[in-house]
This record gives structure tokens, C-alpha cells and sequence, in this order.
């Protein structure tokens, strides 16, 4: 290990892979649960996009400023 390895990047990127979960082999009970489970994420995603547009705004109006 050199003294130079604290200085290269470790960021490997963000997952891409959004795969299908295969859910025939789910019940009812299962399925309910699962899109449940989506909507909160989905939820969840909506208000980080929103709080960064929030954030861009402010930030565009300071440098315009």
C-alpha cells in the first residue's frame, strides 16, 4: 500500500440493475405486501428528487443573485 492510494477514487458508481422480481410464484398475500413495499419506495424517491429541486433552486438563485 502506497502513500498514494488514499488519493485514488473508491466511488464504484450507482446500481444500475433494477431487475424484474419474479413474482409468479408469490400469493396474494405476497403480492399486496410487494406493491405495498413499491409504493413506499417509489414515495420515498419522489421526495429526495423534490427535496434536490428544492436545493438546485436555492442554490440557482444564490449564483444568479
Amino acid at each position: 500500500m502506497s502513500a498514494n492510494d488514499d488519493l485514488e477514487p473508491t466511488f464504484q458508481g450507482h446500481p444500475t440493475d433494477y431487475s424484474e422480481m419474479k413474482i409468479e410464484a408469490l400469493s396474494i398475500a405476497e403480492l399486496k405486501a410487494y406493491i405495498e413495499h413499491a409504493k413506499q419506495e417509489v414515495a420515498r424517491a419522489e421526495a429526495e428528487i423534490a427535496s434536490r429541486e428544492f436545493l438546485r433552486g436555492d442554490a440557482d438563485a444564490l449564483f444568479k443573485g
